[in-house]
């Protein structure tokens, strides 16, 4: 490709792939903050839903055996298809139309958890603009703590900017700031069943047994809600440095089993100290002008924070795919004109003309067997010329004849 403009090598050149550098340790914390979401206030509430501590645990850890499987599951997936991403692992195994239809659900899927955790980091900043400005009820708040402008500079000024590394590896520091945060809310109800006011404390309705089974599986939604991070597992998977299957499976097994001691540490305080009264927003049922609460409330907003880089990551390859479209057309449309000049150094060199000419290779060996025929019959049309063959089809587009061999 000597005789290409740099633009030119550039579009015909293969992308250089960065090889796997995310360590063990670094994969279960992003696997562990890409569970650990908002689900985690809605445990108190899903525990009295389920009939109390023991139905709910039992539904933990039937949803625990499904999800660690689906791990497990999708690491073999995506080292056999040698695919880094869930719609790619699905497109190779599953075929091109199942592939699309995954891709569609996929972006649809991120959208929607973009917009409920821009939802819930909202409701924590009302709260925090509640505390910090009290005033009456129906007075018109300031422009500054409505949530078009407070998501909007959020946005701007912490989301993107943590969303920009194009490696996942990098989130294992922001994953590892959001376990933080998520840990101090757990700790927080932990704490306040334990040292806050009595006030708070309600002895809970005997509820040892669900109702019904109905109620039990009603509560089986949220819960693995709670433990979802299936999309962002082939990526994690393929940023490893030790891809091996067992490996692999100690590591979802190590995530999502902190995942479960977080959430179930949340799920039996928040429901031990409110009983039957828990809202579905465990942060809900607190006084708003706790500090502690409010401490919380900031820290879960930071938790969720840091969820949405591994979120805007997963998305970013179906970016990449549109980009790849572009990439070949812009090689169709600059490769014409690359293909004369290199022919004219290569004149006598059949076997580079035949490689650069690509899909036209089998025109030359067809003319080649045509201009036989024509030597054996003794006549010669116009598009074939004695001691050579020069294709019509080149011919118009401007290419130089292949000389005899």
């Amino acid at each position: 490709m000597e005789g290409l403009s740099p633009a030119r090598r550039g579009l015909l050149a293969k992308p250089a792939t960065a090889s796997p550098s995310l360590s063990s340790l670094g994969a279960v914390f992003i696997l562990l903050k890409s569970a650990l979401g908002a689900g985690l206030l809605n445990f108190p509430w899903a525990f009295h839903k389920a009939g109390g501590v023991t139905p709910a645990f039992l539904v933990e850890l039937v949803s625990l055996a499904f999800l660690i499987s689906g791990l497990v599951i999708l690491g073999y997936a995506a080292s056999v298809s040698g695919q880094t991403t869930y719609q790619g692992v699905v497109g190779r195994l599953c075929g091109p139309a199942i592939g699309k239809l995954c891709e569609a659900c996929f972006i649809v899927n991120l959208l929607m958890i973009s917009v409920a955790f821009l939802r819930v980091i909202g409701d924590q900043l009302d709260k925090l603009c509640d505390f910090l400005l009290p005033g009456a009820p129906l007075a018109l708040p300031p422009w500054y703590v409505d949530q078009r402008f407070t998501l909007t500079l959020l946005s701007v000024l912490v989301i993107l900017p943590l969303s920009a590394p194009r490696e996942i590896g990098f989130q294992k520091f922001t994953s590892f700031l959001g376990t933080l945060a998520a840990c101090y809310l757990a700790l927080v109800i932990v704490a306040q069943y334990y040292l806050g006011a009595q006030a708070l404390v309600q002895e809970p309705r005997p509820a040892l047994s669900p109702s019904s089974w109905a109620s039990v599986f009603s509560v089986f939604p949220t819960i693995c809600f709670g433990f979802q991070c299936h999309e962002a597992a082939v990526s994690i998977y393929c940023s490893m440095r030790n891809q091996s299957l067992s490996h692999w499976a100690l590591v979802s097994v190590l995530s999502l089993l902190a995942c479960c001691l977080i959430y179930s540490l949340t799920g039996v305080y928040g429901f031990l100290t409110f009983g039957t009264e828990v809202s579905a927003d465990i942060l809900m049922s607190y006084p708003g002008d706790d500090g502690v609460i409010i401490v919380a409330r900031v820290l879960f907003a930071v938790s969720i924070v840091t969820v949405y880089p591994i979120v805007l990551f997963l998305g970013r390859p179906q970016r990449d795919h549109r980009h790849h479209w572009r990439h070949q057309l812009l090689l169709h449309l600059h490769l014409p004109r690359s293909v004369p000049h290199l022919c004219r150094q290569h004149r006598a060199d059949r076997t580079m003309g035949q490689v650069l000419l690509g899909g036209l290779g089998s025109g030359v060996r067809a003319c080649r067997h045509l201009h036989l025929r024509t030597e054996h019959r003794g006549s010669c049309p116009g598009a074939l010329v004695r001691g050579g063959c020069t294709c019509t089809a080149g011919a118009t587009m401007g290419l130089p004849a292949v000389g005899p061999a």
